[in-house]
């Protein structure tokens, strides 16, 4: 049998919209004499689909558009498409489901059994899980379709939110009643460590049951989400036979009768894996929200730099446009690096000084009387970026142009960073990227490019916002190698403050544990950004505002 896997762009909610996506696929599908095409996790609705399913007349609406798509399909071609349903659920109760197409009609539908409600996955709200699991008959085969964490039962990182005790093994219950292969429908979101992770929960089913494992994952960026793709077919003993780009719509045909030979390792560097998530994230962002160009500001530091970079990777260096605001802290070089990054990039830039602004406010009564007390202090300097804030926010409003924020995970992390101000916009293009990934994905762009497209001299110098007089971020923060260090251990591993004194400087770890929960509320104010690890920052975090954690915890 030819089986063709379809690597698709969803955007949510748009039902026609994704509905034309499937028949150009089946289309290509058909043409090459393929019997089956195998979708995404809801891709008649894009996921994730949150709340849209709790709104009258939504979920019904994905049922009929299966049904039409069913009567449009070429009905010698099987089509399994996934789609919230109420077909075969109670009453006022919804399933994520999957159903195969063929003959005008749909055939038969099958419900996901685990539903997943950790991280940023919320599934136990919306859906009800399956009451059992069976294979489809179809072609003289029968195939062990499932849904994303059906497979992902008994995984070391997961297994705590199953309970051994009373739920099945999907995969083991499927195989048990004689499959001739299994195919996952998913939509997995990307982690810098999920294509290689995935890889290890998959292979183990292949394996173990010698049966053939398909593996189809949705692509694109949906809010704060990004989906890489990297489809895949593994053979009867768990070789890798096929595999789709990540990060690219696609569709490839592969033979059940005859399957590739293993290809050889390629794991991609983790540069290349997070631009390509970051270009992704930020193009869909705009795209599927209807923004054609962005603005940002380009102080001449390493983290707007590379927010700019991204940006003209995104959408193309006509649709970026810069503000370079200089203040009376300002050096000229940084004027100058931004002035040459621009240059580099093509992007349209523009000087615009704020002193001007920045003296009415000193010359305002009362407000600037407290500015006096203490020049170049932490009001004065928060007043500077809140300036330049609302000039970023002026051109976006004017225009139309979405306003980007560039701060890093890093400095969201420990509060340093200002409301309205340089926190100011519609996307947070880096705030799931700590400080040293910023500077490792610079300098793999000047690889890309083979040119310092990035100025060395912006990698290079010692990073400082120039709100005050020779201010550099280490008068602040901890050298950003340990900050990162001791971040990693308390965000993405959630190691204790006790566990982390033992590795770094105990003082240093209770003072970033003290700002790291100190500045929830400013996080929370944060706009939308790309999730890259683990722990983001944003839906897959939920800590509280209004405590007083004990640092020692």
């Amino acid at each position: 049998m030819k089986i063709a896997l379809a690597q698709l762009n969803p955007v949510v909610g748009d039902l026609t919209g994704n509905a034309e996506l499937i028949i150009t696929a089946a289309q290509e599908a058909y043409a090459a004499e393929a019997h089956l095409l195998v979708t995404s996790e809801l891709i008649i609705c894009g996921y994730p689909p949150k709340d849209l399913l709790l709104r009258d007349g939504f979920v019904e609406a994905c049922d009929r558009a299966v049904e039409t798509l069913a009567g449009i399909l070429d009905p010698t071609l099987g089509v399994l498409v996934g789609h919230p349903t109420l077909r075969g659920v109670p009453a006022g109760q919804i399933a994520n489901g999957v159903s195969l197409l063929q003959g005008g009609a749909i055939q038969t539908t099958i419900h996901k059994y685990l539903l997943p409600n950790y991280d940023v996955f919320d599934e136990q709200r919306y859906f009800r899980e399956a009451d059992n699991v069976s294979p489809i008959e179809f072609g003289g085969l029968r195939l062990g379709v499932h849904i994303c964490e059906d497979a992902w039962w008994g995984d070391p990182e997961t297994f705590y939110h199953q309970d051994p005790c009373q739920r099945l093994d999907p995969i083991v219950r499927l195989v048990e009643q004689g499959v001739d292969l299994l195919i996952n429908l998913s939509a997995s979101p990307f982690e810098i460590s999920k294509p290689q992770r995935r890889l290890n929960i998959l292979r183990p089913h292949a394996v173990t049951h010698g049966k053939p494992l398909l593996f189809v994952n949705q692509v694109g960026g949906n809010d704060d989400l990004v989906f890489d793709g990297h489809s895949l077919v593994l053979n009867e003993s768990g070789q890798l036979v096929t595999q789709l780009p990540g990060f690219e719509t696609g569709i490839q045909v592969v033979d059940t009768e005859h399957w590739d030979s293993p290809l050889p390792p390629n794991e991609p560097a983790r540069e290349d894996l997070l631009l390509d998530a970051l270009t992704l994230g930020l193009g869909d962002y705009m795209r599927k929200c209807g923004f054609t160009d962005c603005v940002l500001g380009l102080s001449g530091g390493i983290d707007s730099a590379l927010a700019a970079c991204i940006a003209a990777r995104a959408v193309g260096a006509s649709n970026v446009h810069a503000l370079l605001m200089p203040s009376r802290y300002s050096s000229d070089h940084s004027v100058d690096d931004a002035r040459v990054l621009a240059e580099n990039l093509g992007i349209d830039w523009e000087i615009i000084p704020i002193d001007g602004v920045h003296a009415a406010y000193e010359q305002t009564t009362i407000i600037g009387d407290d500015l006096a007390l203490q020049p170049a202090g932490l009001a004065d300097q928060n007043l500077q970026a809140r300036i330049r804030g609302a000039m970023v926010m002026v051109r976006s409003n004017h225009y139309g142009w979405l306003a980007l924020a560039t701060g890093n995970k890093s400095e969201l992390a420990v509060g340093y960073c200002t409301l309205y101000g340089d926190m100011a916009g519609g996307f947070a293009v880096l705030c799931d990227l700590l400080k040293r990934d910023v500077y490792a994905v610079s300098k793999h762009i000047n690889v890309l490019a083979g040119r310092e497209l990035i100025p060395d001299h912006i990698i290079n110098k010692p990073p400082s916002a120039e709100l005050a007089p020779d201010q550099v971020d280490q008068d602040t923060l901890p050298p950003y190698p340990l900050l990162d260090d001791i971040l990693e251990g308390l965000i993405e591993h959630e190691e204790s403050v006790a566990t982390l004194c033992e590795k770094f400087p105990p003082e240093t770890v209770r003072w970033v544990a003290a700002r790291v929960d100190r500045n929830e509320f400013k996080r929370r104010q944060m706009p939308p950004g790309i999730k890259l690890s683990e722990r983001a920052f944003g839906s897959g975090r939920r800590m509280p505002m209004a405590a007083r954690i004990d640092v020692n915890t």
